[in-house]
């Protein structure tokens, strides 16, 4: 391969991708006149036409989107390649991109995040907050951060906090109107607040695991009631305000059950679960990755 080709290619895949020459040469830390004129010198060399260019949009041609499709995943194994070098180096550098959801993103990252970007300058971190079941691989994350008991078998799981338990609540006031529910079957004639799940789109089930002598009986049920929400904290404001009961992470209610405000029914009914676990997809995880690990594991929620 000539000298200098392997650049060019990179230059062309990122106008490629990004569909133009101005953000392509800030992504390279180049300018769009040196980048024009590689791109221009690849198509040369090649003998072919990679990109159509107009005065106001640019574009792979058929050509060309043939060579982003055979480019993609070597330049990504490049990429892979160039990254595990940082384990020859003393300071964890690079680029980490994490996906969890809200709750998680709440108690495990908000307390631990920025004091890791404030002692890892090198370090950046993007982080996507979606319910949904990632594939991590797929969507390139670096790590996601989940309940233990949805994480895939075949990840690398890192628990970073103790057993988690859902319960189910109300006010003093609302159970002056309503009788409290003895099994999730009761449930059905309650004012419930249900949570639906942004990605997927459905409503959050509640489920429930007898400890008692029914030990291993398992309920998943939809509930009903007047409200359906989006977001945990409108949620829990309409429960505490006694709109209905709610099924919420037990750390988040705890002050409140203790100070009277709300009352844990179906106690029986609501049994540990693994908490939360930061996952990645190697067990060769890089300098960055395990920074961050040691930084948020085990945080106090």
């Amino acid at each position: 391969m000539r000298r200098g080709t392997l650049d060019d290619l990179a230059a062309f895949a990122a106008v490629a991708r990004t569909c133009s020459f101005t953000r392509a040469a800030a992504e390279l830390g180049l300018s769009p006149s040196a980048l024009s004129h590689a791109v221009r010198g690849l198509e040369e060399r090649l003998g072919v036409r990679l990109l159509a260019r107009t005065t106001r949009s640019v574009a792979p041609t058929p050509a060309g989107e043939r060579l982003v499709r055979s480019l993609a995943p070597a330049l990504a194994e490049i990429e892979c390649g160039l990254a595990a070098l940082a384990d020859w180096r003393g300071a964890p550098s690079g680029a980490l991109r994490l996906t969890t959801f809200s709750s998680a993103a709440r108690r495990v990252l908000d307390p631990a995040l920025p004091r890791f970007l404030l002692d890892h300058p090198a370090v950046s971190v993007e982080v996507v907050i979606d319910d949904r079941l990632t594939d991590i691989v797929a969507a390139r994350f670096d790590a996601g951060i989940r309940f233990g008991e949805t994480v895939e078998r075949d990840m690398v799981a890192v628990r970073l906090g103790p057993d988690l338990r859902t319960v189910v609540v109300g006010t003093p006031a609302y159970f002056a109107h309503h009788p409290r529910p003895e099994t999730p079957a009761d449930l059905e004639t309650h004012n419930c607040v249900n949570y639906r799940l942004v990605g997927g789109g459905g409503l959050l089930p509640w489920e429930f695991t007898h400890k008692g002598q029914d030990m291993g009986q398992d309920v998943r049920m939809r509930v009903g009631g007047q409200l359906t929400v989006n977001d945990a904290v409108l949620a829990g404001a309409a429960v505490r305000a006694g709109a209905g009961l709610g099924y919420m992470l037990e750390d988040d209610v705890a002050a409140d059950i203790a100070a009277g405000d709300l009352v844990q029914v179906l106690t029986d009914w609501c049994t540990p679960f693994p908490g939360y676990h930061l996952y990645h997809p190697s067990h060769q995880a890089t300098p960055a990755l395990r920074a961050l690990i040691d930084a948020v594991r085990w945080v106090e929620a």
